[in-house]
């Protein structure tokens, strides 16, 4: 922990030295909400998002709040660890071709619904709400990268393996709930004349009321849809590299984690619902993903249990500046030879490229350092082909 802000209701913990004025207003904002529980954690990696920063871990009593979830509910990461120990450029190249054939990207989406029995079960538990009305919608999405950050990376590990990394949300299930209960979230607020500001953009819904058992249910279901999402992907790349290097392939350790989304755990001796936008949990021991950006390393990590982040971590690097203004401000040309530097075959190529260039995000040697009382790097990635969003 580098600092503790003690101005507002309650504390906020910064494993930060300084962040932009709009996601401290941001942090301030979630401390002083009459439903925080204890201190506002805030990751290395944050930076501003809607209503909380990304990079925030709010525990609350008794209270969902949508927006300290994100629009991409789920979204989070995948990584395999292959048995491979080398990829010679002439075959990344080959397989990020391939790749490219069955994994749709950005807006779109696959020609056909995928069978039924990859979406996880729905039941009835959502009649008639936004996951029933997307189901179908969302079986031509499941097995999809999106755009923005995310991406599909092969990677050589500190270990000597290969490993294969994805980066994905819940796509439009996930955006649709979001949006749909955030905007029932700010109506009954209004009803209720709520003491919480429309302004903050951080309305909420106590845990008793219907609608918050229905955005509960419904984000949880978004949470396993993002997580589906990932493994058909990975499904998908493992079957291009079976293609490629036959039987000798094979899959050795599949890790999965989540950065956008609530739960209930228990924190210093209290049941809270515990949001983590753009954070993952970090419990003694769990395992963990944390990436950099496409021309700098990712990290397998352990969680070290810190009581005082809620046991969280950061989920990346964290941007630096907003995706305009690093399409305006950056070099295209500067950006390109810095990773064509490094051999990796990358995904920047016209000006509208770098929101995801490697300057548009912090020093992520800098982010793990800061959180080295949080958790414990076991294998670093270091990027050899990257497919972007």
């Amino acid at each position: 922990m580098k600092k503790v802000i003690t101005s507002e209701r309650i504390p906020v913990k910064l494993w930060l030295d300084s962040m932009e004025e709009g996601a401290m207003q941001q942090a301030r904002n979630i401390a002083n909400l009459p439903f925080a529980f204890r201190h506002i954690a805030i990751m290395p990696d944050a930076h501003e998002g809607y209503g909380m920063p990304i990079g925030g871990v709010m525990a609350a009593e008794n209270t969902i709040v949508p927006n300290a979830v994100g629009v991409d509910i789920g979204c989070g990461m995948c990584a395999v660890k292959t048995s491979l120990d080398a990829i010679q450029e002439k075959q990344l190249k080959k397989l990020m071709s391939e790749i490219r054939k069955l994994v749709p990207l950005g807006f779109k989406h696959h020609k056909q619904k995928q069978d039924i029995s990859l979406m996880p079960s729905s039941g009835n538990l959502f009649a008639n709400g936004i996951v029933d009305q997307e189901f179908e919608n969302a079986r031509e999405q499941i097995g999809t990268l999106g755009g923005g950050n995310h991406f599909i990376e092969i990677q050589k590990g500190s270990d000597g393996h290969i490993w294969i990394m994805v980066h994905s949300g819940s796509r439009n299930i996930g955006h649709k709930v979001a949006a749909y209960y955030n905007q029932t979230a700010k109506m009954l607020n209004e009803q209720w004349h709520s003491d919480v500001p429309r302004s903050v953009d951080l309305a909420f819904l106590p845990v008793e009321v219907p609608e918050a058992k229905q955005y509960m249910a419904e984000m949880q279901y978004c949470v396993d849809f993002a997580f589906a999402n990932r493994k058909l992907m990975i499904r998908n790349i493992q079957s291009v590299f079976h293609d490629e290097f036959g039987q000798d392939y094979s899959e050795l350790r599949f890790i999965n984690i989540a950065h956008n989304y609530a739960a209930r755990e228990n924190h210093f001796g209290k049941n809270v619902l515990v949001h983590r936008k753009g954070a993952t949990s970090a419990k003694e021991g769990e395992q963990g993903i944390i990436p950099g950006s496409q021309g700098t390393k990712s990290y397998i990590v352990r969680g070290l249990g810190n009581k005082e982040s809620f046991t969280s971590s950061s989920h990346g690097a964290g941007r630096v500046m907003g995706r305009k203004q690093a399409q305006r401000t950056l070099d295209l040309k500067e950006e390109k030879e810095k990773l064509d530097k490094l051999g990796i075959i990358h995904a920047i190529r016209h000006q509208s490229d770098l929101d995801e260039a490697p300057g548009a995000y912090k020093d992520i040697d800098e982010v793990m350092k800061n959180q080295d009382d949080l958790v414990e790097i076991q294998v670093e990635l270091t990027p050899l082909a990257v497919i972007k969003g």
